[in-house]
């Protein structure tokens, strides 16, 4: 994963404030478990370490994918792994809907990831990187399927910017 010194990657600008939501979230259920286990008068060593292995869980089941781009590169990192896919060298994109729509990138290495549409909408920046990967992919004849399905994504991504632009500025 080259990267130059003078480029910063792009990260999902609303990451952090997910991961404290989280965490609030993981620490309100610690201290309802334990002030009920207490009030009941159950409340033991054991159970008070019970109560703190399964809040550490809903944190680990609540926090969000970290999300990075940079010059053609795109990571998902969770806590038990990070994955990257080459994004000038994409042979592949799918986008699934349903309940939970996500994307599958595939790069000509054989690395694969999955993301929510969601995150690359919300954060410009990544957006830019996934695109300028996916252009040069396009440029090198590696990307043979799923260029459609960026290009209505990105579609997507422009009609949201251009009505959230035209409603701060009081046009719309």
């Amino acid at each position: 994963m080259e990267q130059s010194p003078s480029a910063a990657p792009a990260d999902d600008r609303h990451w952090r404030g997910s991961a404290r939501l989280a965490a609030g979230c993981a620490l309100v259920f610690c201290a309802l478990s334990l002030l009920v286990d207490w009030d009941a008068g159950s409340l033991t060593p054991l159970r008070a370490l019970l109560w703190s292995l399964l809040s550490a869980a809903v944190f680990t089941v609540l926090l969000p994918p970290r999300v990075s781009a940079g010059p053609g590169w795109l990571a998902v990192s969770t806590p038990w792994s990070r994955l990257v896919v080459r994004t000038d060298a994409l042979v592949a994109v799918r986008q699934y809907d349903g309940v939970s729509s996500h994307l599958v990138l595939r790069d000509a290495y054989g690395h694969r990831l999955e993301l929510d549409p969601r995150t690359l909408a919300a954060n410009p920046l990544l957006w830019h990187e996934l695109d300028t990967g996916v252009r040069r992919s396009l440029e090198r004849g590696t990307l043979r399927h799923g260029a459609d399905v960026l290009d209505r994504l990105g579609h997507r991504i422009d009609d949201e910017t251009v009505r959230a632009v035209l409603r701060a500025s009081g046009l719309s």
